[in-house]
């Protein structure tokens, strides 16, 4: 996928990139899959705002995407790649030889009429799903399970991949995308190959009207408020933070702090963390 470069002829189009789409072959969705959202505006069952900055944007609906690849040794002919709203990656639309359909995360490389499979023994193949105890060591893959039959949770994002470092015991090691290396049960699902939509992270925003679309609503900086609503306001005119490092709204560090519990059940999966 490439990315198009608009010609500036109005100010909102000078900087701004877009996808170009050539991989998707089918523009409206399969009814079957779909899913109404609910919007919650960022607010609670109490109608306080407990996350910031949500709110507006396009209507969408949900796609259900089979993160389980569980249907094992059914061949499924990919009949579309299409566009989902809900992430950066593209799905694919699996017909089944049984006549059932199901969308999964389109990987780098699958194409319209490609064959499919998952369980055990299926070939090493790109949009494949099998146990980590299949996959040869050195493989990448995405789609990752932490705990089996829960469904992929690790490596989902556009042009992410993880790799397959070694295998011992009851335990798989992975190099996530982050540099982590991590110890996941070899039991777990994966799939084959890398997330396609590798270009999206090269996408430009160009305006602010386009991140509203997306739901996303202004952010005010604490510099330019008074020092009753944030612990970097107040001051003549235009002033430092004033702390040994910048705050949050509600005097807790920002930017570095360690946020991870320190007790954490998960802390002996993890061999090597990034930093």
């Amino acid at each position: 996928m490439a990315i198009k470069r608009l010609r500036p002829i109005t100010p909102g189009t000078r900087f701004k990139t877009v996808a170009d789409y050539s991989e998707i072959t089918k523009k409206a969705p399969e009814k079957s899959l779909l899913v109404s959202l609910n919007r919650k505006g960022g607010r609670n069952n109490q109608g306080k705002i407990t996350v910031r900055h949500i709110g507006g944007g396009n209507r969408r609906k949900y796609r259900i995407i089979d993160f389980k690849r569980n249907k094992d040794n059914i061949p499924a002919k990919v009949t579309a790649i299409e566009y989902d709203p809900n992430r950066t990656a593209f799905i694919a639309l699996l017909c089944y030889a049984d006549g059932e359909r199901r969308y999964i995360l389109a990987p780098l490389g699958l194409q319209v009429g490609d064959t499919v499979l998952s369980g055990a023994g299926v070939d090493i193949k790109v949009g494949n799903a099998m146990p980590l105890e299949s996959v040869p060591v050195g493989t990448m893959i995405h789609n990752i399970e932490l705990q089996p039959n829960r469904g992929g949770q690790l490596v989902r994002s556009a042009g992410n991949a993880a790799q397959l470092m070694a295998k011992e015991g009851k335990y798989a090691t992975l190099r996530l995308p982050s540099g982590e290396m991590r110890m996941v049960p070899i039991s777990c699902r994966a799939t084959i190959g890398q997330v396609g939509n590798v270009d999206s992270e090269l996408v430009s925003i160009g305006k602010a009207g386009r991140t509203r679309h997306l739901g996303v609503r202004p952010t005010v900086r604490g510099v330019v408020m008074n020092p009753v609503d944030h612990p970097h306001g107040g001051g003549e005119g235009k002033s430092p933070v004033g702390h040994a490092s910048p705050m949050t709204p509600w005097g807790k560090k920002a930017r570095g702090l360690k946020t991870r519990k320190k007790k954490n059940r998960s802390d002996r999966f993890i061999v090597k963390r990034i930093n």
